[in-house]
Formats: C-alpha cells, structure tokens, sequence
C-alpha cells in the first residue's frame, strides 16, 4: 500500500494537495508491519513456533481485527449482495473490513460455488486476487481460510462429483473412500480452498433425516473406519501439503436422531445412546485419525442448544477427544439459541455460544460481530475468550502455511481439477458401491445381444438425478445418463425404446399406458426410478420412505405386462418398496451414484462389473418400524415371534446384504486363544472360496454377541470387516484382530470395561446370512 501511494506522489506531485500527503504520512505507519527496529515482526518469521507466531500476532491486533477473523460467512448469504456482482464487491469489501462494523474478514464458506461459476481458472484467480487483498490491503496481512462443502468431492463447478454419503458407505472399502477424500483435497486445495466441511461421519439413525443422503451408513463401527479413512484421505499428516485440507467433520455429535426424523429436530436420547452410538465416530477420526474440523450440530440435546453446550463442545469435544482444531457453527450460530428460546436476542447468544467452545460463524449474525464487540467493550465477554477462538483460527492459518503462500498455482489447478485419474475413480466409486438386492433366476446380467429393452422411468434419462445434494450450481459438463449408457453397451442391432413414465414428484405427467406398450414389445424392461433433488437433501424431510408420485405404479403396470422386469432405484435413502421387493425379479440399488453413476449402472447390469456393494443401512418393510437399524437390543429380537398387526418386524433387506453374480465358500474358523484376560486381544480368522464362474469381490463381515453382561447389549454387532477379491476357484485366508476396546461396554457408571463372560462370534455375507460361527471365553 505504502509503496503503490509513493509510486502514484512521484509520478504525479504536483496534483496531490498537501493534505494528501499529510494523511499518507499517517497510512504509511499503520500499514507497515516492520518493528521499530526494522525486523519483521515474529508472527512473519516461518522460523518460530506456531504457538510463539499466534502469540505475537495476537497481541498486536484490535478487538475489531480479533472479530473479523472469526467471521467466515457463506457467501449465499444476502449480506454480501443479491445477485453475482454485488457479492463479488461484498466479498472484497469484507477482506478488507469495509462492509460491516468489524475487522478484516477471516475468510469465506462456498465462496467459489456462489461468485466464480465459470470453471477452475476462474475460481483458482478469484482466490489469489482475495489473498492479494488480504496480504497488501489490511494492516496485519492475516491471510484468509477459504471453505467448501466437500460431502462427495469438492463443490464448484467444474469439480469431480463421486458418489454420495450411502453410495460411498455401501462400497465397504476403506481404501478406495481414502483416495476418493483424497481427490477431492486434491482438487480444493489445488484451487485454493483449506478445509472441506460436510463430511458427515454421524451413523444414519432415521433415514427419514433430510441429509440421511450425506450419511455413510447406521452403524457406529462401520462409521468410524469411515471417518478415518476420510481424515487420512484429505487432511494426511500435514495440512501444509499442496493436496490436503483441513478435514471438517460433522455434524458434532449428531443430528439424524431428532424428533419426527426432520432437520433440525430436537434430539432427546440418553448419555448411553450418546455414548454407545454417535460419540464412536468422533473417537475414530478427532481423537485417533486427529481431524482438525468439527461443525456444531443444529438441534438441542436434551433440552439445550448444542451450540451453547459446553459439556458437548469443550468437556467432551476437547478434554475427552483432544481436539485441537477450529469448530464451527452450522448456519444460524447464535440464532439457534434464539429460535429455541434460550437467549432473546443476538447480543445474549453471542457470549454463550463463544464460551460454549464455537469457534467460527459462518453467518451474518450480529451475535459475532458488532454485538460481540459491544459484548467486550461492556465486559460480557472476557478478552481473553474471544482470545481463546481467535487462537485456533490463527494457528490453523499458520499450520496451513498461508502466512508463507497465500496463493495457488492457476496452470495446475487446471491440470488437477476433473482430471482423468479422478474421473476414472468416480466410476469405480460408484461401481463398487451399486447393491444387487435382488436377482432371481439370475435373470442379472442382461446380455448385451438381445432383440430389445424398454428403459422406462423418471430417472432414466436425467443426468442431475444422479448427483446428489450439495452439487455445482453450474454443471460445466453433462454425465451421461443411464438410457445413455444402456444404449452405449448393446448391440447396435438392439432396440432400445425409451418412456419416461412420470415424475419422481409430482402427478403432472401420466405416461404409463405408453409404458405398458414399450414394455410390452420388449424382451426385457428396464425402470429407472427413485429420487431427484425436491425429495432428498438438506431438509428435504421425508413423512415415509415410499416411492413418491406414480413411480409405483409404474413399475407395477410394467411389471404386469409379463415382461421380465429389472428396477433400479437412485436415492439417498432406503425405500419401503414392498410390492416391488415381492414381485420384481430384479432389482438394484444404485444411490446417489455421481458423475459416472449412469455407465456404472450400465457396467452392472450387462456383466461388465460384478456388483460388490453391501448395504450399509437397513431397508426397512414401512416407515412405522422406525427407528430401524440391525443392532437392537433383545427386548425388540424376542418380538419376532408377533411383532406388528400387519406387519413382521424383520427388514426388507437388512444390514450388510448384497448379492454377486458369483458364489462364495466360507470356511475353517480359527479363534485364537479361545480364553483371554480382559486387556488381551483375540485373533480370528477363516478362509473364503470363489466357487462361482466369474471373478468378485466379497465382503466378509464379522459380528460379535456379548452374551451375558451387567448392561442390556445388542445381539450383534459388527466388529470387522474386509473385502477381498477372488478369481474364479480362488480362496484367501482372511484375519481379524479384536482389540481389548471392540470387546468393551459401557457398565451402569458409563465406564468402558471388558466383563468376563462369552463372546460368541459370527462370520457371514450379512447381519442375517451368517456362515460361520464360533466363541472365546474372557476370564479374570
């Protein structure tokens, strides 16, 4: 700054009155960063500590510069403006601390996602030019963390979009989701985003939930190995890294078990569901894979907003877990106080939201911004609390490097952003996680020569439909669809006709008596139905999991017609389909499958991919039986032999299901030592078989019961699992290890113990289709 006004005095004196120059005598000093010595200030010196850089950084700033970095608002807000232009000049007018009444802004959620919609190079040059601001336009030079959604690869347009939360969740293979997290840090960071966010790690506990679609699966155990292959595939072990960003993990400590199964509904559960179901997966990926992000949940707990909760985001979050990043609020910080009638009004929130251990809003709430200034100007708020939030955000800026470069190379952000390896990995992505629920007569695979299909259905021939939630709001290029991709496979001597049918939603469209006809000439139906982005996502609440509009129908007229018939189901959720369970002969189940999701589905269903996805939630018959998930305790089980008037308590499909176009051999159960002492491990192992023509891939699934104990216990639990790939004849050896912490429970005192007592162990294709059985005994 100082050097631009100098140049602009020398280059034209005389036009610059002696006030001018008198008020750049004043600017000069307030922007220059140099002590008085002449030395840069330590915060500037790469050489220190972080702890020693946040320090001295801190102690140079005003109030307003300590408020400002802990604002990173969403840049949908209309704070910043109402349409492109006006948020492009708002967003640079908060860099530098001249659109509301606090310091230089700390950074952006969705930033490139909402202004820069033209593609990589736009995107990777608006970044830089903020950054410039930041480093030459405020007088501390704090550079800015910059945030996207990350819930299926790196939200902006342009980027890679792989398979959705069950999609991902259903493919059971740890090592393929870390290189997915790792794509899409790779991507972000590339551009010039530092911290992915919505990576929701919560175990699906009502699909019912509007974001159950973000959610990898219900149960805990397959949770947390989930969310460590997340951490280690985006963040690694050093978030300076040009691939890795910060991992932002969330919603803490759960969202998906509120009231009525609706967004933001009120959570009511006790310590030990707290505990035993949703604190696992922040163990997994805060305290052992060391996430450095964590987003507030919206609803109260137990009476009170989680964003006012100390016990929840500090006692367990930072002393229990360790937890050494920056938490966020989830939109609407302070104000979910207000909307639950805690506090009246943003200047009483803002206080009790900071003391509660939120480190960063993401909204434009004066409960952190002119109201929290007056808060500490009145002394409601302890310097040094604000201290302790702005701490955080510094020393991640610091770990990041941002103070050292601040700015991405825009040439390689090109080369990195949708690149072929990425685009290759979002197909097998979605390969691995499509579910065969259902092949009867191995009608599946289709052969590729056949006279002719009918491919009818809402969802047949729309590239969107496949994506997901949290997606570009522009789409720099088209997926191919699943009419596409069938076309693309057979015969060129096959016809394929084409009917859409209906809506997913609404009754505006009535085409079944063209169905009927297609289907009717056909050798083979096709119908491609489920959800599209009115009925599943963020909020997008659902009364019952049935198939929406006349989507039922259709597949019943379809299948009434005698013509073998084949669903495909793409949804973000289970669906009650009980008829269509019944009678069709086959069915898929695809998700929100991503980019490549319509040549996946096309893979699968001509032969050129074996599905190997299993379910990582349970298909419930009606959504009276919810809450639903595999893993009741046995006062439910003992129901089985009545359960329901009209209907059995059992799943459509349950936990862990899908079939292969292969057949698998479990064998020999070795348990070794079959006695342990309560800090002893237990080995387990077994060996599987392809007895089948093809090659596959199984997952093998080992359960646990603990038998007797002093507290109620689940009948089984999942406690491992591995997939493996087998050719034709084939047969691996496959081991376990059970530590001392899967043998746990949490006794009356809520204390982790392991009780003497049998465990028995089950190793199967499911919760249900278990091959193998076998026990160990713990003694004193």
């Amino acid at each position: 700054m100082a050097r631009f006004i100098l140049s602009l005095i020398s280059g034209r004196p005389s036009s610059f009155p002696l006030i001018y120059i008198l008020l750049i005598t004043l600017v000069i000093p307030a922007c220059d960063t140099r002590q008085k010595d002449g030395a840069e200030p330590a915060y500037l010196d790469p050489g220190q500590t972080v702890e020693k850089r946040v320090g001295d950084l801190l102690s140079r700033m005003t109030l307003e510069e300590k408020i400002g970095q802990i604002n990173w608002p969403c840049v949908y807000m209309s704070g910043f403006g109402e349409d492109i232009p006006a948020k492009r000049e708002g967003v640079r007018k908060f860099v530098v601390g001249d659109l509301v009444g606090i310091g230089p802004g700390g950074g952006f959620f969705t930033l490139a996602n909402e202004i820069s919609r033209e593609g990589t190079r736009q995107q990777a040059e608006v970044f830089n030019e903020l950054q410039q601001l930041a480093m030459e336009k405020t007088r501390l030079k704090i550079p800015l963390m910059q945030v996207e959604e990350g819930t299926h690869g790196y939200m902006a347009p342009g980027a890679t979009i792989f398979p959705e939360g069950l999609g991902l969740g259903a493919t059971w293979n740890m090592a393929l989701i870390e290189d997915v997290y790792s794509a899409a840090a790779r991507e972000a960071r590339a551009t010039g985003v530092h911290q992915l966010f919505t990576l929701v790690i919560e175990p699906n506990r009502d699909p019912r939930h509007g974001r159950n679609q973000q959610t990898y699966s219900e149960d805990p155990f397959l949770c947390s190995r989930i969310a460590e292959a997340i951490v280690r595939g985006a963040q690694g072990d050093d978030i300076s890294a040009p691939d890795k960003v910060i991992a932002g993990l969330c919603h803490y400590p759960g969202q998906t078990q509120g009231l009525n199964g609706i967004n933001r509904g009120t959570m009511d559960i006790s310590e030990r569901t707290i505990r035993e179901v949703f604190l696992p997966p922040w163990e997994a990926g805060v305290k052992k894979a060391g996430a450095l992000g964590v987003m507030a949940t919206h609803p109260s707990i137990n009476g009170y907003p989680n964003h006012g909760s100390v016990k929840y985001l500090t006692t367990i979050l930072r002393d229990e877990l360790g937890f050494k990043g920056n938490v966020l609020s989830e939109g609407s910080n302070t104000g979910t106080l207000i909307y639950e009638r805690v506090a009246a009004t943003e200047k009483e929130a803002g206080p009790i939201v900071l003391n509660a251990g939120v480190d960063v809003n993401i909204t434009f709430e004066s409960g952190y911004m002119e109201d929290m200034i007056e808060n500490v100007n009145e002394g409601n708020v302890p310097m040094e609390l604000l201290d302790r939030a702005v701490r955080r955000v510094l020393g991640l800026k610091f770990q990041l490097g941002l103070f050292e470069d601040p700015f991405v190379d825009v040439d390689r952000a090109i080369e990195v952003v949708h690149n072929k390896e990425h685009q290759d990995l979002a197909l097998e992505a979605a390969r691995e996680g499509i579910v065969l629920l259902k092949n009867e007569n191995d009608l599946l695979p289709l052969d590729k020569n056949i006279r002719s299909i009918a491919v009818i259905g809402p969802n047949a021939h729309d590239r969107e439909n496949l994506l997901g939630d949290y997606i570009p709001k522009k789409l720099l290029y088209e997926a191919v669809t699943v009419l596409e991709a069938i076309q693309g496979k057979v015969s060129p001597r096959t016809n394929v006709s084409y009917v859409k049918g209906c809506n997913v939603l609404d009754s505006s469209l009535n085409e079944i008596h063209a169905a009927i006809a297609a289907a009717s000439q056909a050798d083979f139906a096709i119908v491609v139905v489920g959800e599209d982005e009115r009925t599943d996502g963020e909020s997008d609440d659902a009364a019952d999991l049935d198939l929406t509009g006349y989507q039922a129908d259709l597949i019943k007229a379809v299948q009434e017609t005698g013509t073998p018939t084949i669903v495909v189901l793409i949804s973000g959720r289970p669906l009650t389909i009980r008829w269509t369970a019944q009678h069709v002969t086959a069915i898929i189940q695809a998700w929100m499958c991503g980019e490549r999701g319509g040549e996946a589905i096309a893979d699968v269903l001509f032969g050129d991919y074996n599905p190997s996805g299993r379910l990582p939630i349970t298909f419930p018959r009606h959504v009276g039986q919810m809450p639903f998930y595999y893993n009741y305790k046995p006062a439910k089980f003992n129901r089985h032999w009545r359960a329901y008037v009209t209907y059995p308590l059992t799943p459509l499909w349950e936990f862990g299901h899908g079939l292969s176009y292969t057949d698998f051999e479990y064998a020999n159960l070795r348990i070794s030592p079959g006695t342990i002492h309560p800090g002893d491990p237990v080995n387990i192992s077994l060996d599987v078989k392809n007895t089948g023509n093809l090659a596959g891939k199984e997952v093998v699934q080992l359960y646990i019961d603990d038998v007797i104990s002093s507290v109620v216990t689940p009948i089984i639990e999942l406690k491992g699992f591995q997939k493996i790939s087998l050719e034709p004849g084939e047969q691996k050896s496959v081991s376990f290890q059970l530590p001392p912490h899967d043998l746990a429970i949490l006794n009356m005192d809520l204390e982790r113990v392991v009780e003497p007592g049998s465990f028995d162990v089950m190793i199967g294709r499911s919760c249900k289709d278990i091959r193998l059985k076998g026990s160990f005994e713990v003694v004193d």
